[in-house]
């Protein structure tokens, strides 16, 4: 399993927020690129960098930031946030990102998705986020009536890389993953999951390493490395079994 820090971009700063409200941000930091920087330094192999103006605006709006990234590190970056078109998804992968998140459109296109998948394997995420079971879409702000899992299973055959799956009542919280949601996910699907949302200390990354077997290949962590409750390089360690 593979621990991977957040770096979350609105008005060109690295901010969090709680469960995803654009009135409840903290920033960290004027520059993303530095902070990319810094978590690659602490053992980062894959950065999860979302352009939040880009997922409330539905277009991509921190183009430039992301670009300052992609210059800074050498680690793997994928890239979610305002991803509507395939025209979108090129225009990252042009740019050196790894791979690329589909939100809002596995819901609305998963044709879209589809077709991403053929034409670059093994670099299309879907990410979904869910509110009590249930997707939600537009940078949060809309809650559907269809299930976590049962999205996940639309794309179980067309060669999605990764599903990122949040629980968007745990994020920025720092209460402790949902475990029972992310083993369910796992369960369901063959497609490798990447949990989010709630983890704060070592003792949660512990938590979810018995979910590995099920296909949990990652957890995202944010707010956590970023006030201290969670060391990065500690995280990375236990993950990959060094400690």
């Amino acid at each position: 399993m593979i621990v991977i820090p957040a770096v979350d971009i609105k008005g060109g700063r690295c901010v969090r927020l709680l469960q995803g409200r654009k009135d409840a941000e903290t920033v960290f930091s004027d520059d993303p690129a530095a902070m990319a920087a810094r978590w690659e330094a602490a053992g980062a192999r894959l950065i999860h960098v979302i352009d939040l103006d880009g997922a409330f605006e539905k277009a991509p709006r921190n183009v430039e930031a992301i670009r300052d990234i992609l210059a800074g590190v050498g680690a793997d970056i994928q890239v979610g946030g305002g991803i509507r078109s395939e025209e979108t998804i090129e225009m990252y992968l042009d740019m050196g990102v790894a791979r690329v998140i589909i939100g809002t459109e596995a819901i609305g296109n998963p044709q879209m998705v589809e077709r991403a998948c053929a034409r670059f394997p093994g670099r299309i995420v879907v990410g979904i986020d869910a509110r009590d079971g249930l997707v939600a879409v537009e940078g949060w702000t809309r809650t559907t009536r269809v299930e976590a899992v049962e999205l996940g299973k639309r794309f179980e055959d067309c060669g999605v890389a990764a599903i990122n799956f949040t629980d968007i009542a745990r994020d920025g919280m720092q209460t402790g993953p949902n475990i029972t949601a992310t083993r369910r996910m796992a369960e369901a699907l063959s497609i490798p999951i990447v949990a989010s949302g709630g983890v704060s200390t070592l003792e949660d990354i512990r938590r979810l390493l018995p979910l590995e077997p099920l296909g949990v290949t990652g957890v995202i962590t944010g707010r956590a490395i970023y006030s201290g409750t969670l060391d990065l390089a500690a995280a990375i360690a236990l993950a990959a079994g060094d400690t």
